[in-house]
């Protein structure tokens, strides 16, 4: 069975060429190593990027979107597959169902939101995959701060630095994802600090 990769990402055209470059390459690279990009199908920003050069290089896309986003068009017509769902929290419940890795690209509140709930989940033993955070020309660099903050301060126990994993280039995807940290789903057990 073909391997699935989730990636949340930015729907911003406005941003700057450097984050559509990364897209573009981290699509290539992710669908050279034969995976299937699982994303939240639109057709505009980072997203439309990973779609469109997922496509043109021969690989698969699966789009989830919510309804209200399809009726003002917002899904990409490049897609694998488009799967519709009610609202934003069975979207996100969806796009990591059977994958094998998460990785986030720069992006706004909704790519954090997205983020935050998948660190959370593996925190708790309900994911247990690969998270790679791209931290694109230092984007992230104050959300890692924040992480290791919060377990300095005892907010997470020490063991959750092997929840996430941040790489500063696309060409360090795969290696990433194979030398990630084993997670089980019995990670609740030392949830608590």
């Amino acid at each position: 069975m073909k391997k699935r990769i989730c990636i949340f990402c930015s729907s911003s055209d406005k941003i700057d060429k450097l984050h559509f470059d990364t897209a573009e390459k981290i699509a290539s690279i992710l669908i050279k190593a034969g995976y299937t990009i699982v994303c939240g199908g639109g057709s505009h920003g980072l997203m439309g990027k990973i779609i469109n050069t997922a496509v043109k290089n021969g690989g698969d896309v699966v789009g989830i979107i919510p309804e209200f986003m399809r009726n003002v068009e917002w899904d990409s017509k490049e897609l694998s597959q488009l799967i519709v769902v009610e609202d934003m929290r069975q979207r996100k419940k969806q796009m990591i169902e059977n994958v094998d890795a998460v990785v986030a690209l720069a992006g706004g509140c909704g790519t954090l939101e997205e983020l935050m709930e998948v660190i959370t989940l593996k925190r708790l033993g309900k994911f247990t995959k690969p998270i790679i955070i791209l931290n694109t020309n230092g984007f992230y660099n104050h959300l890692e701060m924040l992480l290791i903050k919060m377990i300095d301060e005892n907010f997470m126990n020490k063991q959750a630095v092997d929840i996430w994993k941040f790489i500063d280039n696309p060409e360090q995807i795969i290696a990433a994802i194979d030398n990630s940290a084993t997670w089980n789903s019995d990670a609740i057990k030392f949830a608590v600090v």
